[in-house]
């Protein structure tokens, strides 16, 4: 069996490490905050985020770095996007010596856009491989062992097949993948169409506005892909549809919370007080309607989240906007 270091105590990047770690390897799990971090060595659990949900055997919550990375034979990522350009410069020696990288943040690089897979193979050079560990999964369902699938989309088949294999085991199931570009976007553009769905429910718009959404925001995603060269059997699997149904539906996505405070006449500043985690989704729609308007591709819903969050649109005018919409073929 494999050490493997995982670096993001959240809540992914500690349920992950727990998945690895059921599966027999030895597993050290670090982050920033030194503290919090002995306190889970203490405590065998991450009392902050998945509290009450002990740590299997193998695995070791690390405060020192060097020590979470020594001897490690895999590295995991599992941090919030706006971090990943960071904590990958604290590794890059390490990176480099375990011959490839995994990563598990959903979202883009803050101000250009960039896919996290672009940044990583900027620093760590080409020869390096890369996967990303996606899909719907909720952080809390995968550290309790109930059941998940996941895609494992890499730069090259060996480590997608290898890191899908460090995963696969018990209620957990990986698949791998060649399109980084299109599990990336899914797992990214999903959180923005969360907040979307969680606005029309906290606005009590009804079930069949909440399939609308759905079913049209996964044709902006599509749309998006298109233009980025993305598979579209990516888009209709479980780093598109599936994550997108999850977290459109799920109430413990953090994406759909905030939509739902939104949608009730929360301000963004108390919505965020409410949830008290980091919300990908609000950076991402920054990232998306940058993308989008580089690439000219249509993306209304996308749109109305964006104008919501960042120009002082309200929900109301969101929603009448969207069904003035003049009348269209659907599939275009």
């Amino acid at each position: 069996m494999s050490t493997v270091a995982v670096l993001g105590a959240g809540s992914w990047g500690t349920a992950l490490a727990m998945q690895l770690a059921r599966n027999g390897h030895q597993v050290r799990l670090w982050g920033r905050d030194g503290a919090a971090l002995s306190e889970m060595r203490r405590r065998r659990q991450n009392p902050r985020y998945l509290p009450g949900v002990p740590f299997p055997a193998g695995l070791d919550a690390e405060p020192d770095l060097r020590i979470a990375l020594a001897a490690a034979g895999a590295i995991l990522i599992a941090g919030p996007s706006h971090a990943f350009a960071a904590l990958l410069d604290l590794v890059v020696d390490e990176v480099r010596r375990a011959g490839g990288l995994a990563f598990a943040s959903k979202g883009f690089e803050p101000g250009s856009g960039r896919f996290l897979h672009e940044i990583a193979a900027e620093k760590l050079g080409s020869s390096v491989s890369l996967a990303l560990v996606t899909g719907p999964s909720f952080a809390r369902e995968v550290a309790e062992d109930k059941p998940t699938a996941v895609t494992v989309a890499a730069s090259s088949e060996p480590f997608g097949r290898q890191w899908a294999g460090l995963l696969h085991g018990g209620s957990f199931r990986a698949y791998y993948s060649a399109d980084l570009i299109g599990a990336e976007l899914g797992g990214a553009v999903k959180n923005v169409l969360a907040i979307a769905t969680g606005l029309a429910d906290g606005m009590a718009l009804g079930h069949n506005a909440r399939a609308a959404l759905i079913t049209r925001g996964l044709a902006e995603m599509m749309r998006l892909g298109r233009a980025l060269g993305a598979d579209p059997q990516t888009m209709m699997g479980l780093a598109g549809v599936g994550d997108l149904v999850l977290t459109c539906t799920g109430d413990l996505s953090r994406n759909r919370r905030l939509g739902l405070a939104l949608g009730r006449g929360l301000t963004l500043d108390a919505a965020r007080g409410e949830i008290g985690q980091v919300v990908e989704g609000i950076q991402t729609a920054e990232e998306v309607m940058r993308l989008a308007g580089r690439h000219h591709v249509e993306m209304p819903i996308c749109e109305q989240v964006h104008g919501i969050l960042f120009r002082g649109w309200t929900p109301a005018k969101g929603v009448e906007v969207l069904l003035g919409r003049d009348l269209k073929r659907e599939t275009q």
